[in-house]
């Protein structure tokens, strides 16, 4: 969806923006807790790890990230295609190959890869819309893993065939994983959207009520202060 698009979706949820303000406004939207990877990497494995993750619209996978313990940045960008076309106009065309992406570093000492990865699966998009999420559509907003090693990548597919197993969903996890891509972030504007903005209707709809499904069903990974991605920047 175009940005000015997004900025007209759901017009009359407008005020509900306000409540922002304290707690997490309350949705009756449903979210589902997945159940922790079984397989996961060792605690305290380095000084700084990186995931890259896509699911939909980039500001709600940002907005959700800067609010989990242990993220020291989340950075909003484009994966799965080339350089030269990695923008936010061209990307919407949906035939570069990038999806809305989220660059994700974290401390493995506080946070593991794949509890990263159950915040994704259970608050931060639907992984079982195929090149879709809400009312955003095209390969440009798929659900995908972009495993930076040869680990990230088995504990990304051993958990999506553990959920599937354990039929958390109602339907198949249609997530991809995707190695070997290039991150880039986004054009500065894109950057803290959510937290900047949280009054535009798009994000009262849409993305505020996954910051409440992580504040409700993961009470310790979620931080009420987020982390910005544009700290310190003009």
């Amino acid at each position: 969806m175009a940005l000015t698009s997004r900025l007209l979706f759901a017009a009359p949820f407008v005020a509900l923006g306000a409540l922002w303000l304290g707690a997490p406004a309350h949705s009756d939207e449903e979210a589902r807790l997945a159940p922790p990877p079984a397989l996961d990497e060792a605690a305290g494995h380095g000084a700084s790890e990186v995931a890259v993750l896509a699911g939909g619209c980039f500001w709600g996978v940002q907005g959700v990230f800067e609010h989990v313990k242990g993220v020291t940045s989340a950075v909003s960008g484009y994966a799965g295609g080339a350089a030269a076309t990695a923008h936010y106009e061209l990307t919407g065309r949906g035939d570069t190959g990038h999806a809305e992406s989220v660059r994700v570093t974290f401390n493995p000492s506080e946070i593991s890869y794949g509890r990263i990865l159950q915040i994704y699966f259970s608050v931060a998009h639907d992984p079982t819309e195929l090149n879709r999420q809400g009312p955003d559509t095209g390969t440009q907003y798929r659900s995908a893993i972009f495993p930076l090693s040869d680990e990230q990548a088995t504990i990304a597919k051993a958990y999506i065939a553990q959920l599937d197993a354990a039929h958390v969903f109602a339907a198949p996890i249609v997530t991809t994983i995707e190695p070997g891509r290039t991150f880039y972030p986004a054009e500065d504007y894109h950057q803290d959207f959510l937290v900047r903005n949280p009054d535009y209707p798009y994000i009262v709809y849409n993305d505020l009520p996954k910051i409440e499904a992580l504040w409700r069903l993961l009470p310790g990974a979620y931080r009420a202060a987020p982390v910005l991605a544009r700290a310190g920047r003009s």
